[in-house]
């Protein structure tokens, strides 16, 4: 199938020369091998999970702010504009940016720091390496074979979501974890080349998830009250781009000044990206997938000026977001609710539903069980086996009003 291929750069993966699936499989008539990768992943049951599951608010604390879904659709989007502007095959971009978070636990990077802290000395647990034992084991749909058996090019771009795991360019990824034993485990089964760079492709979606949680988490943070316009002046690229604002539409409601702020984020950072992996990939002669791999760095990238506003602007959201006491009060009840949950099933395997009982369940097991639940349906199990669960609604009301 012709997927626009003559419009590709020479260094776009081509989805009718993939490396494969695990399990072979006949081409499809109607769609690209990325296409279909694409397709399975948005059926899967673990991408509707994300429905229900935290970015940064508990998702019944209201309607506007963002779930793990709302955010990984953001993050497909700008992958698939990168994508584009580089002559990449946005199918396989959007694919990589679909899936990149479909191993988070309920309760986002809380509920993974739980699991983590239980599974010590089993392995812990890495939502990079969970996403792929997803899809390549644990979703159950297909007549042929377990998992949802993705080509070679979206997985390694699931698998080396932060750059190479081995080898002299490995950046000790995932973030705070060493690599996941399962990750070396399917490699050995399906090498997945984890001493190199992944595709262009793969490398959109990355920025595309540093670009969508940075402008997103900005704008819940805005409206949740957790920080003002104001605040953001301590920022010189946000500052910059307030000022702009006010210049050009002076006397701008709040709810839209908000608004334009978050847009241009995405498009300066948008802009960067392009420019700046343009004259990357002249400058090392990139002609190929395999040159794209084979390099020292990654080839789509920050320039140094909005890598710098970058960092400033997680510095920003870590000191009055991510541990603001509302939102850390939140954190702790949400961990000590999964690591309930992951102690009772340890001790009383019973209370698992019969299709996980058996056989025997192990640790990996339970936490592969934890892991796909939602937010709303862990704090349910934890009344069901305790009569009870933390109140994560109150906890943000008493925190906020304390605050």
């Amino acid at each position: 199938m012709n997927n626009g291929l003559n419009h590709l750069a020479s260094y776009a993966c081509d989805a009718g020369a993939s490396r494969g699936r695990l399990v072979a499989e006949a081409d499809s008539p109607t769609r690209s091998a990325f296409q279909r990768d694409r397709d399975r992943i948005v059926h899967a049951t673990a991408f509707r999970r994300l429905a229900h599951k935290s970015q940064v608010f508990v998702p019944f604390e209201g309607d506007h702010f963002r779930t793990r879904l709302t955010h990984t659709i953001e993050v497909a989007q700008i992958a698939r504009a990168l994508a584009r502007g580089l002559k990449l095959d946005d199918d396989l971009a959007e694919a990589i940016a679909l899936a990149h978070d479909l191993g988070h636990p309920p309760f986002g990077h809380a509920g993974e720091d739980a699991l983590h802290r239980v599974m010590a000395g089993q392995g812990g647990f890495d939502h990079n390496a969970q996403a792929l034992r997803l899809v390549t084991k644990l979703e159950h749909r297909y007549a042929g074979f377990d998992g949802l058996n993705l080509t070679f090019e979206t997985l390694e771009g699931m698998a080396k979501h932060n750059g190479p795991l081995l080898g002299e360019h490995a950046t000790g990824s995932p973030p705070r974890r060493p690599i996941a034993g399962y990750i070396l485990e399917f490699n050995a089964l399906f090498p997945l080349d984890l001493g190199h760079f992944p595709s262009a492709e793969a490398q959109t979606a990355a920025l595309a998830d540093d670009i969508a949680y940075n402008a997103h988490d900005l704008d819940d943070g805005l409206r949740a009250g957790l920080f003002t316009l104001d605040d953001l002046a301590v920022v010189p690229f946000l500052a910059e781009l307030l000022a702009e604002i006010a210049r050009l539409h002076p006397g701008l409601a709040t709810p839209r000044r908000i608004h334009e702020l978050g847009r241009r984020v995405i498009t300066r950072f948008i802009e960067d990206v392009l420019v700046t992996s343009a004259a990357r990939l002249r400058e090392h002669h990139i002609d190929s997938v395999a040159l794209v791999r084979s390099q020292a760095r990654a080839m789509v990238a920050f320039s140094p000026a909005m890598a710098a506003a970058e960092r400033s602007i997680k510095q920003f959201l870590f000191a009055h977001m991510y541990r603001y006491p509302a939102i850390m009060a939140v954190r702790r009840d949400a961990e000590a609710l999964l690591e309930a949950l992951f102690m009772r099933f340890r001790e009383h395997p019973e209370d698992l539903p019969k299709e996980w009982r058996s056989p025997a369940p192990s640790a990996r097991s339970i936490a592969d069980y934890i892991a796909g639940m939602t937010d709303r349906y862990a704090v349910a199990e934890h009344i069901r086996l305790f009569g009870s669960a933390p109140d994560l609604r109150a906890d943000l009301a008493r925190s906020a009003a304390s605050g």
